[in-house]
């Protein structure tokens, strides 16, 4: 009896290794790119933060001065800019030489920059902490600056200072926004470029990074995380 049951369970093993051998086909080529399911978990070692934990942080730190770089930090630009190389140098980057490029975008074209929800939120937070918030750009300085008065109003900040326009600027410092951040004793200073956050890493604060938006025309986008600072999450929008 035992010797025919082992035979039926070494039977019923054996074909079920067969119909798992049929079961799997031929094998086909793939036809484009995919990833296993281990490909897809796989994360990068970022330092991810929220507002919350940003705001967290400081509990114990006295109201301080903080700044933000502007274009794809706190507003989304594109459109400027995209109508600028459209009209100064169509085929080329040159029009970021041309002072009549700067002097037009500086002049009023931000009223048609849409505010980054992250960077209203994050401007709220700090300044219920009573932060002084500065606008520190690597743009330009124009004719005449209208980014001031439209950035205060599209991202209500209080007690608004002169944009630092650092375009162009020459300093001791390696990094072009590093004078502007020492100067005003800044502790902590937000961007999404590689520039900000090595400005940051030069004048020896803590620096933030904020995600570009996907469709920015400020291209190549930037690694972030790729210094070790910390990420804004959900700050592309």
């Amino acid at each position: 009896m035992k010797s025919t049951i082992k035979s039926i369970a070494i039977t019923a093993i054996a074909s079920l290794i067969a119909l798992s051998s049929h079961a799997s086909g031929e094998k086909v080529p793939y036809t484009q790119a995919g990833f296993t399911v281990r490909q897809a978990e796989q994360q990068a070692p970022i330092h991810w933060v929220s507002i919350e934990q940003i705001k967290a942080s400081l509990k114990d730190t006295p109201p301080m001065n903080v700044s933000f770089d502007i274009d794809d930090t706190v507003a989304a630009t594109s459109g400027c800019f995209y109508y600028g190389q459209q009209k100064y140098s169509p085929n080329d980057h040159s029009y970021l030489k041309n002072q009549d490029f700067w002097d037009e975008i500086n002049a009023g074209c931000d009223k048609y920059s849409i505010p980054k929800l992250s960077a209203k939120a994050l401007i709220e937070m700090h300044q219920a902490r009573g932060d002084q918030i500065f606008l520190i750009t690597g743009r330009t300085a124009g004719k005449d600056d209208q980014v001031t008065p439209i950035l205060a109003k599209a991202l209500g900040i209080k007690n608004m200072q002169p944009v630092n326009f650092t375009g162009g600027q020459k300093s001791e410092y390696k990094q072009g926004k590093t004078a502007a951040i020492i100067k005003h004793k800044v502790q902590l200073h937000y961007g999404d470029s590689d520039d900000d956050i090595l400005a940051a890493k030069e004048a020896g604060i803590r620096g933030i990074r904020v995600l570009r938006a996907a469709n920015s025309t400020y291209i190549p986008h930037p690694q972030a995380g790729g210094y070790g600072e910390e990420v804004l999450i959900n700050s592309s929008y």
